[in-house]
């Protein structure tokens, strides 16, 4: 067999997969085009390793992290997508903005004179007793 079939092929299946990742708005669509971009990859590097032929057969050492990864991407892509999923009721891309960072809004700052946690004073004391004649307690309880 020619060796241009197998390139022509692995080119074939990179180009799929990048309309797949560009132009879908699915995840689980998504997921596959990228599981077709490094099986496209893995075809490719096997074609140049027969091609080259290298005595120590780096194409197919490579080929063989290139499938470890593609398992591992497909497990943890396929959770995190059912995990939305089950939360959102949907599987869009576009629908999926509540990670995001916001934008258009800056953060802000808080003034010095507004003081968000309440003053000891205007807390109720936890056993009941008055807040200011509580601090003369506790200091006359240590000595």
């Amino acid at each position: 067999m020619h060796a241009a079939y197998p390139l022509v092929l692995g080119s074939l299946l990179f180009a799929i997969g990048i309309y797949g990742v560009l132009a879908r708005r699915n995840a689980i669509t998504v997921l596959m085009a990228i599981e077709l971009l490094l099986n496209a990859v893995t075809i490719n590097l096997i074609a140049f390793g027969s091609i080259i032929r290298d005595e120590y057969n780096i194409g197919q050492a490579f080929t063989l992290f290139v499938i470890t990864i593609a398992a591992a991407e497909t497990g943890l892509g396929l959770a995190i997508v059912l995990l939305i999923f089950r939360q959102k009721g949907t599987s869009a891309i576009d629908e999926q903005r509540a990670l995001a960072e916001p934008t258009g809004r800056r953060h802000q700052p808080e003034s010095a004179d507004t003081d968000p946690l309440p003053s000891p004073a205007a807390a109720p004391d936890d056993q009941g007793e008055d807040p200011a004649a509580a601090p003369a307690t506790r200091a006359g309880a240590a000595r």
